[in-house]
């Protein structure tokens, strides 16, 4: 896990200049919101909200809150709301090995430990890997040492060149799954270190065509991650577990990314 001193909390790039009402604003047409739509789903008039979202009128800090809520905003960017309106922010962001949160490492390492023999790996909000089990080995063998270097980008490790991209047997629709799933985190959370890092993984050569729509193969329920190792091609699917009640920045970013086998002959390789 990591470690280090106690983070304060500070604003990123422009938000640490620009006014309430206009980071709303901006989130509302991010949502695709028109201030009607917002203002009935908040149940609030649609005056209020304008007020708010001009600088006529300062929203409290609970309906500021409770507009983030309606808007789904990440716990970061509700803080960020707070800061820019005079408040201070209401949800903590700690550090893994702080002692209060000895209940997120022990139920972490419970679930990369049970998931043993088949890989798995915990991320945070910008693809770092935190920590993951013995048998992620089997997607990092023969990735460049660097990019295996603390911190590891987990995206950055799969579709570089010299990393796991040229033992993926389906390149091109593993990596426009990626991607994809990139481009929506970056929709969600307008972050700019993951907008930098989809600019950096788009631009990776890939020779195989990617679809233009993400979609499952054919008679296939999921996209599919098959990998060449050891001279067999082994198949995997994944599925992604997040906290359900987060009220901690650090708790509500973590992602626990676990690989299954999509076929008995990978099932078995893996257990032997």
């Amino acid at each position: 896990m990591t470690s280090g001193k106690p983070r304060t909390y500070a604003p990123a790039g422009d938000r640490a200049t620009r006014p309430v009402g206009e980071l709303l604003r901006g989130w509302r047409d991010r949502r695709r919101l028109s201030q009607l739509e917002l203002a009935v789903q908040a149940d609030i008039s649609t005056r209020h909200l304008s007020f708010v979202e001009t600088g006529r009128s300062k929203p409290s800090r609970d309906m500021l809150l409770h507009l983030a809520e309606q808007l789904d905003l990440p716990l970061r960017e509700r803080n960020h709301l707070l800061f820019a309106a005079g408040y201070a922010p209401v949800y903590a962001e700690s550090e893994l090995d702080a002692p209060h949160m000895a209940a997120v490492r022990t139920a972490v390492r419970q679930i990369l430990t049970a998931h043993e023999p088949y890989p798995a790996v915990v991320i945070d909000r910008a693809w770092t890997m935190v920590e993951a089990n013995a048998s992620i080995g089997v997607l990092t063998e023969g990735v460049r040492p660097d990019l295996l270097t603390p911190p590891v980008n987990v995206l950055r490790a799969s579709l570089h060149p010299d990393g796991l991209a040229p033992r993926i047997a389906n390149l091109g629709e593993w990596r426009a799954h990626l991607l994809g799933r990139l481009r929506r985190q970056v929709a969600m959370t307008a972050d700019p270190v993951l907008t930098e890092l989809y600019g950096e993984l788009s631009g990776y050569p890939c020779a195989e065509p990617e679809p233009e729509v993400e979609l499952p193969g054919p008679g296939e329920v999921v996209v599919p991650l098959r990998v060449r190792h050891q001279g067999r091609e082994l198949t995997f699917f994944s599925m992604v577990a997040t906290f359900g009640t987060p009220a901690d920045i650090t708790v509500s970013e973590l992602a626990i990314e676990s690989f299954f086998p999509a076929d008995a002959a990978t099932a078995a390789a893996l257990r032997g």
